[in-house]
């Protein structure tokens, strides 16, 4: 299976040229107008990133602050590179519990704005203003409330010149009994602080011995090929993904005298910045113990090894790797990861049968956002032990891919963004087969069905 950025033009174009035409029959009738189509549409996709004080380069709160950026707006959005979301729409699961893609009509509305001039009209028909929260505040704390636990990084300074850092300090985590986790979110401690982040990884450090013996439990830490060994990932945090939340019978486990781990990829960017990093922790209520435990985990396209990624000058490459489920599991979402290069990333299950299922499809990956694709309640997989996970990466390494600082550099595995990588961030729920037997009896048409991304060099 290979994809090309062809594929993806002709796709858009198409649906552009077919939402053109349901709206050209009323087009003189009822034109597109700020006030009564796009605002909407701004409140609804756009103004949690472009509005006062945020990392984005503009406000699109008014017809003032939008109506200098119509042109880009329209490119933008006829091109699918806003709002960030890179999943083929052809393939695939489709329902996502943080879905911030624009559909066909908004997209078609918003081009046709354009291009009759991109109108006001009635301010009358406006919406009300949304009131935007500070954004010193938790986001999750509207649905949580505030979090019971902050954990804080060390500070670093990061000079204005220089090679990225990869800062790795250690932190105590308070508790003093076993307390089970709902919900994490994890940002940089500013907004200037977003700017030399690349990532940052909350590595759970703590010795489940003592409590698995008492609890009976089994170690499936980096069940399914991947991981960070003990307890997990607590969380990864990059630009696009900014919390987790579990559903409402599966969590994470904090014991006593855990740590958090971190590392903060930082790099320069022509000013010198200080910074560290903040993970709020939502706990369930004392005692409640979920019925599941989810993991974080790895689940690489490179074999066992990142060191087998080889990518030529000039080309483009496909690597793949296989993980076998140890135990009956839902996968909660889906995140892929690479760097400059990363042109593509798919997740497919083989089930025991020997049927598959393709599970996501990003064809148009983008560095400079590490969407993270969060599978709604009815739509996340759910899988048989001895499920295969089968990933495959792709990396475009030519002068067709806009972000690639030299095509004519060999390009392997190593961490620092002119290298590469290629896995995908999943949180894993594993559950037993007597669960699993119960939800295929009430799901028998998903069971072993999908579709495969289609081939197109």
């Amino acid at each position: 299976m290979v994809i090309s950025r062809r594929r993806s033009i002709v796709y858009a174009g198409a649906v552009l040229a077919f939402s053109t035409a349901v709206f050209a029959a009323d087009a003189v009738s009822t034109p597109v107008t700020y006030s009564k189509d796009v605002a909407p549409i701004f409140q609804a996709k756009c103004e949690e990133c472009h509005r006062p004080n945020t990392v984005a380069p503009m406000s699109l709160r008014t017809y003032q602050e939008a109506r200098p950026w119509a042109k880009s707006i329209k490119q933008r959005v006829a091109t699918h590179n806003m709002p960030p979301w890179h999943l083929d729409k052809t393939v695939g699961i489709q329902h996502f519990s943080n879905d911030r893609s624009l559909s066909d009509e908004q997209v078609a509305t918003i081009v046709r704005w354009v291009d009759e001039g991109a109108p006001q009209g009635d301010p009358k028909d406006l919406p009300a203003p949304l009131q935007w929260t500070n954004d010193t505040g938790w986001k999750l704390a509207k649905e949580f409330g505030e979090p019971g636990l902050v954990l804080k990084s060390d500070d670093y300074t990061m000079p204005a010149h220089g090679q990225d850092v990869w800062f790795k300090p250690l932190t105590n985590v308070p508790i003093t009994e076993p307390r089970w986790v709902r919900a994490v979110e994890m940002r940089p401690g500013t907004l200037q602080g977003r700017r030399i982040m690349h990532h940052v990884l909350a590595r759970l450090m703590q010795d489940e011995t003592a409590y698995k013996a008492a609890n009976g439990g089994t170690d499936l830490t980096g069940g399914g090929g991947g991981g960070a060994g003990g307890a997990g990932l607590l969380m990864e945090w990059a630009v696009g993904k900014n919390y987790d939340i579990y559903r409402a019978d599966a969590g994470k486990l904090l014991l006593p005298g855990s740590k958090i781990w971190w590392e903060l990829h930082i790099h320069a960017v022509g000013e010198e910045i200080r910074d560290h990093a903040e993970l709020a922790v939502y706990f369930y209520p004392k005692g409640e113990v979920p019925k599941y435990r989810t993991y974080l985990t790895l689940f690489g396209a490179t074999g066992n090894t990142g060191s087998r990624l080889d990518i030529p000058p000039n080309t483009v490459t496909e690597s793949q790797a296989f993980h076998v489920l140890k135990q009956a599991a839902r996968l909660e979402n889906f995140q892929p990861h690479m760097h400059l290069r990363g042109k593509a990333m798919s997740m497919e299950a083989i089930l025991p049968d020997g049927s598959t299922q393709m599970l996501s499809f990003v064809n148009n990956f983008n560095f400079n956002w590490m969407n993270n694709y969060i599978y709604a309640d009815d739509a996340a997989p759910v899988l048989p032990k001895g499920t295969i996970i089968h990933v495959t990466a792709w990396h475009d390494n030519t002068s067709a891919n806009p972000n690639n600082p030299d095509p004519n550099q060999w390009v392997g595995y190593g961490d620092r963004t002119v290298d590469e990588m290629a896995h995908a961030w999943v949180n894993v729920t594993y559950i037993s087969d007597e669960d699993y037997a119960a939800w295929a009896s009430k799901h028998p048409k998903s069971r072993g069905m999908g579709a495969r991304a289609a081939a197109n060099p």
